[in-house]
């Protein structure tokens, strides 16, 4: 390897199969972090290296800083007892115990007292919503119940980490899916770290926070879905996302634009009309002193306001705009922009303005789905009526 052969250059002379190579990243508190690429690639032996299922033969694995790769085996047991809970793709249920005695077992491993054990694995039954079917047997319960009592398992521990291998391969594709979403949503309120292997782009995409693409043992891109999408690191990549539904990964906050010209609802009419004149706009979002979206004026209105000798521009304000959040796929803008004039407001939880988006943003990002192009992307006539708006 360190004489520059590839993999099947190394297979070839020494029978040996390079099954990680170079890899390296960093994994943050609370991510989730998927690891993708096709069969063999070498995600799932990657996943066993970072708990020493499989012993890398070189590198470091840390965790909080501490190289697990020296432990003795006696402080690499407590570690795995401690921080790691893990979720395979095969359920591994014992039949002849009940689902609460299933998803305690870890603990009794662990030598935990029955009475808390039991109690902490009703907690985690209940976290993955199976409250209820502690006392079924693993027959009585369909695939996707299954999986959940795997991953109720896994949290009954309390683990810092979570690995997750090809957890919701083996489901029909409709449980497949509500047990994503299942995951999101757990995800939301336990909030644990989570290294998550598929070979499915589209569970990839959906779960990751960030996604490392594998090829061969090596690493060919990391990034978020938005950046794998738009800035494909080689071929190898293009071809995974070319049949991509870009309306349902790339989000409004993406690609919108910064709003650079505002008006304020104590300005006077001839100070929003400057505004608008300066820039070539017909009109202008309108905000508080601390950003929160009140609504937008017309240039039109401004004249009118002008010619009645209104002082201020808090009567002319029309609030009859779009917003989305940050988060808001492309799908939803479509519809949103399809007949209107007033581009879509992308504001946070507190109502603050943080962009705007005009037709042909989504256009840019769905055709050239370059960052760079999204930001100088020529405007429709329709744009340019409210440009004041972005």
């Amino acid at each position: 390897m360190e004489e520059g052969y590839d993999r099947k250059e190394i297979q070839q002379r020494t029978g040996l199969t390079l099954g990680v190579a170079d890899v390296g990243f960093d994994v943050a508190q609370g991510e989730i972090l998927v690891v993708m690429g096709l069969s063999g690639c070498g995600k799932s032996t990657l996943i066993r290296c970072l708990n020493r299922l499989i012993e890398p033969t070189a590198g470091q694995v840390l965790i909080d800083g501490e190289d697990i790769t020296v432990l003795s085996n006696k402080d690499l047991l407590a570690l795995r007892r401690s921080k790691f809970g893990m979720v395979f793709q095969n359920f591994a249920l014992f039949p002849h115990r009940n689902i609460l005695q299933n998803t305690a077992f870890g603990l009794e491993i662990c030598g935990m007292e029955q009475a808390e054990r039991e109690e902490r694995a009703d907690q985690a039954l209940q976290l993955v919503g199976l409250d209820g079917w502690e006392q079924a047997w693993p027959a009585q319960l369909s695939g996707g119940m299954q999986q959940r009592v795997g991953l109720a398992r896994a949290l009954a521990v309390d683990p810092d980490i979570l690995l997750m291998d090809e957890a919701f391969s083996a489901l029909d594709p409709l449980i497949r899916r509500d047990m994503q979403q299942e995951l999101i949503n757990l995800q939301a309120r336990v909030k644990k770290t989570i290294v998550f292997i598929t070979h499915d782009l589209d569970e990839a995409l959906r779960l990751g926070d960030r996604i490392v693409l594998m090829k061969d043992g090596r690493v060919v891109q990391i990034g978020t879905p938005e950046e794998i999408l738009s800035s494909p690191a080689s071929r190898y990549v293009e071809r995974f996302v070319e049949d991509v539904d870009k309306t349902q990964i790339l989000t409004a906050g993406g690609i919108m634009r910064d709003a650079r010209v505002l008006a304020l609802p104590s300005d006077g009419p001839r100070t929003a009309l400057h505004k608008m004149e300066k820039e070539s706009f017909y009109s202008l979002f309108v905000v508080q002193r601390d950003g929160t979206l009140e609504g937008y004026v017309w240039a039109d209105d401004m004249g009118r306001a002008i010619e009645q000798g209104d002082k201020q521009i808090a009567a002319h304000i029309q609030r009859d705009h779009q917003t989305v959040g940050p988060d808001e796929p492309v799908s939803t803008l479509i519809g949103l922009l399809a007949d209107s004039r007033i581009p879509a407001a992308v504001v946070d939880d507190g109502g603050r303005l943080l962009g705007t988006i005009v037709k042909s943003n989504v256009l840019a990002a769905l055709s050239a789905g370059q960052s760079d192009h999204v930001a100088t992307a020529p405007e429709t006539a329709a744009d340019r009526t409210s440009e004041a708006l972005s």
